[in-house]
This record gives structure tokens, C-alpha cells and sequence, in this order.
């Protein structure tokens, strides 16, 4: 017999209960996340598998890069340092520059840190401004800008001369102190800076104190074409504490004060015009006080009344010229004198070595 056809209605019926749903899709959901899983794990596996790879490369690469240098370059005779080339324009020493640099012939070129030695150099107090460079196949060049003093400092009140002294440093325009190992002889005609005690001085420091920076400044300002020439610093006390005590060449004193300098330094150029002028030189001038300065002039042969040697003293004296008065007899003259024409004017006889008294 023929099976019978079953209709649409029928095949589109449900063959299970909702239990049977419940566990299909149960299982369906945990094939999903099987594979899920197990595609997830290839791809933390290749990934891993690739970063493992080009660290191995990368780290291959290093090691050959490192050892092809080393042959090349670190280890290559060709490349050792035969030559150091120093150039300075002070007084630094070749032997004192390639200590403090720590640099050696011999050692290789590649092996020199350029950056360590600039440092160590600009280290050195009188050193201002450094350049290294370094020339292949085997020489390195030193260049060096020293630090110019414009004068010397020290603590002591009176020193007479700086370039004995323990306590006298030198100093450039910025303030840095410098303790010179080879003396040059122009250092000797530098201006001396006393008095400074104020903070302590050290080689290698930067003066702080406001009258030692109030003294370089007056340094700087005195460089001017007319005041250089004519006025030239020779010592500045700065010990008073509320002005500076300046003396020149001419053994000028003048004293300033800590503000306004250049307006001072005008004033005082006024002076030296008018003492110019005038033909005489200026002792003191006072230029603390903003009118009616107070000046003095040095003295020359038409101030000085009278100036003899003692003969019998050991130092020079000043003796001034006097009227002499006639002298009182004991006893009327024997001789009557002639009468005078004007009694009352005083007369001014000159001065004779007096005699003894004959005897009778």
C-alpha cells in the first residue's frame, strides 16, 4: 500500500515539547562557544608566535649591529687617538686642560664622551666658553674662551700687592672669581677691589654682595672714551659700607654712591672738563651729595707762601712770612734818630742774624 502524504500543516508542526527546545538550544549554544574558544586561542597564538619572532629579529639584529660596530669602529686601530689639538687664548696650561678633561692619547676616538668633557672643562673657573670636536680618523679639538679680569677683590682693607697675596682673587665682568696659577703682567695694572668682606671669596664663585656688584658695575661704566682716559680707576673701598671710595691715577678721591653711577660719573666729567680748563688737578670730590658738591684741588708753587728745607731738622717745613715790629730798647738811644714822616704807619724791617753785645 501507498504511504500517505502528509500535508503542510503537518510538517510545519512542532515534533517536540518545549523541554526538548530548552535542551537543543542548550547544546547548540555550548558547540557555538567551543569553537568560539578554540578560535580565539589560534589567535592569541599567532599573534604571540609573531611578537616572539620579530623580538628574535630585533634582538639579532642588535647583537650584529653591536658586534659589526665593535669590529668597525671600537675595536678598528684606525680610529685611536693619536692627537688632541688645545687652543686657548689665557693662560691655562696644555697639561692643566687635559687633566681636568681626563683625555688620553691612545684610547679610542669613538670612546670619548664629547659631552663629559665640555662639562668637566666648563668646571674650571677661568674658563667662559668651551667647544670639543671630534676629527675623524684620530684628533680631537679643544677650544677654549677664558674669562678676561677687569679687576682683582679681596677681604683686606689695605694690600699692597695682590699678586703675593693669599686673599686677593681676580675678577671678570660678570662677577666670577679666578685664582690665576700663571700671573701675567698685565694683571699687575688692574684695579684692586678692597674691603670686601661682606661674603666669602672663593675660586670658581659669583660675587653677590651689593657693593662689590656695585663696584664692577662702576668698572663698566668708567670704560667710556673720555672717562677711560682720564679717569682711571686705580682702587675702589667698598669696607664704608654705604658708598664707594674710588681713587685714580692721579691719586683723585672721589666717592659715589651704590645708585645712579652713571649720573655720577657725568657729574664728575663735568669736574675734570672744568679742572682741565683751569690747568689744576682735583683732589676730593664728593659726589654723595646731588648740590653744591663739595671739591678740592691739589695745591701747586703759587698756593705754597714760603717752603725752606730746615737745615737743622730732618723733614721739610712751611714757614710763613710775618711782620717783624721794631724792637724794644732797655735804654734811650744815644743818637737822637730823625723824626719820621708817618708815626703811625707800622714798618716792616727784614729779618738779620742777631750779634752779641759788644762789651764796653
Amino acid at each position: 500500500m501507498r504511504a500517505k502524504k502528509q500535508s503542510p500543516r503537518a510538517r510545519n508542526e512542532r515534533v517536540s515539547n518545549p523541554r526538548q527546545r530548552r535542551q537543543q538550544h542548550l547544546l547548540d549554544v555550548r558547540v557555538r562557544s567551543h569553537k568560539a574558544t578554540q578560535h580565539r586561542n589560534r589567535r592569541v597564538l599567532v599573534i604571540a608566535s609573531k611578537i616572539v619572532l620579530a623580538a628574535g629579529v630585533c634582538v639579532g639584529v642588535f647583537f650584529s649591529v653591536r658586534l659589526g660596530a665593535k669590529r668597525l669602529f671600537f675595536e678598528n686601530p684606525d680610529y685611536q687617538l693619536s692627537q688632541i689639538d688645545v687652543q686657548t687664548d689665557g693662560t691655562l696650561q696644555r697639561d692643566q686642560i687635559l687633566k681636568t678633561a681626563d683625555l688620553h692619547e691612545g684610547e679610542n676616538i669613538f670612546m670619548v664622551n664629547l659631552g663629559q668633557v665640555q662639562e668637566r672643562l666648563q668646571q674650571l673657573p677661568q674658563v667662559d666658553e668651551v667647544q670639543v670636536m671630534r676629527k675623524l680618523p684620530g684628533e680631537i679639538d679643544i677650544r677654549l674662551v677664558e674669562r678676561k679680569p677687569i679687576a682683582w677683590i679681596t677681604s683686606d682693607k689695605q694690600i699692597s700687592d695682590p699678586f703675593a697675596s693669599e686673599v686677593a682673587f681676580l675678577v671678570d665682568a660678570r662677577g666670577v672669581l679666578m685664582k690665576e696659577k700663571k700671573l701675567l703682567p698685565e694683571y699687575l695694572g688692574l684695579p684692586l677691589i678692597t674691603g670686601c668682606t661682606s661674603e666669602s671669596l672663593e675660586p670658581g664663585k659669583i660675587v653677590g654682595s651689593f657693593e662689590a656688584k656695585a663696584a664692577l658695575e662702576l668698572l663698566r661704566l668708567s670704560t667710556r672714551s673720555f672717562m677711560q682716559t682720564r679717569f682711571q680707576v686705580r682702587e675702589i673701598d667698598v669696607s664704608k659700607g654705604y658708598c664707594l671710595l674710588v681713587s685714580d691715577k692721579n691719586h683723585t678721591r672721589v666717592t659715589f654712591g651704590f645708585e645712579n653711577l652713571d649720573i655720577q660719573l657725568q657729574r664728575l666729567e663735568q669736574f675734570l672738563v672744568y679742572a682741565d680748563d683751569a690747568r689744576r688737578e682735583l683732589e676730593t670730590v664728593n659726589l654723595l651729595v646731588q648740590r653744591n658738591i663739595p671739591v678740592t684741588f691739589t695745591k701747586n708753587s703759587v698756593d705754597v707762601i714760603n717752603e725752606t728745607i730746615d737745615p737743622e731738622g730732618s723733614e721739610p717745613r712751611i714757614l710763613k712770612a710775618l711782620p717783624v715790629h721794631p724792637m724794644a730798647r732797655a735804654e734811650p738811644p744815644a743818637v737822637a734818630e730823625k723824626p719820621r714822616s708817618n708815626a703811625s704807619a707800622p714798618s716792616v724791617r727784614k729779618a738779620i742774624p742777631l750779634r752779641k753785645n759788644r762789651k764796653d
